[in-house]
């Protein structure tokens, strides 16, 4: 089982930046793939990014590549969402999730976070 918390969302002009974490709870942590996904009022869930379970290989959708960033620490058992250059049509809730592997679908993750809100303002 693990457990997934995330934060660091808020409200940004376009532009700017913010850095979301996920802290994980339970045994295992490092053996999962993370990903972060976000949905946005009215649409589906969407794959932003994710990232192995030892970190050396990381992917990323089109409409974020160059802008986003995603990395882990293990032995703080967190992954993180570096976000520069932000649109107002990044706007949306963000989620990690851990699986037992890398992939852009959400039905691959077996764990969710409760979701942290990203606004960004034009």
């Amino acid at each position: 089982q693990v457990h997934l918390v995330e934060s660091g969302g808020g409200l940004v002009q376009a532009g700017g930046s913010l850095r979301l974490s996920c802290a994980a709870s339970g045994r295992t942590f490092s053996s999962y793939a993370m990903g972060w996904f976000r949905q946005a009022p009215g649409k589906e869930r969407e794959f932003v990014a994710h990232i192995r379970w030892s970190g050396g290989t990381t992917a990323y959708a089109d409409s974020v590549k160059g802008r986003f960033t995603i990395s882990r620490d293990n032995a703080e058992n967190t992954v993180y969402l570096q976000m520069n250059s932000l649109k107002p049509e990044d706007t949306a809730v963000y989620y990690c999730a851990a699986g037992p592997a890398t992939t852009p679908s959400p039905g691959g993750y077996d764990y969710w976070g409760q979701g942290t809100q990203v606004t960004v303002s034009s």
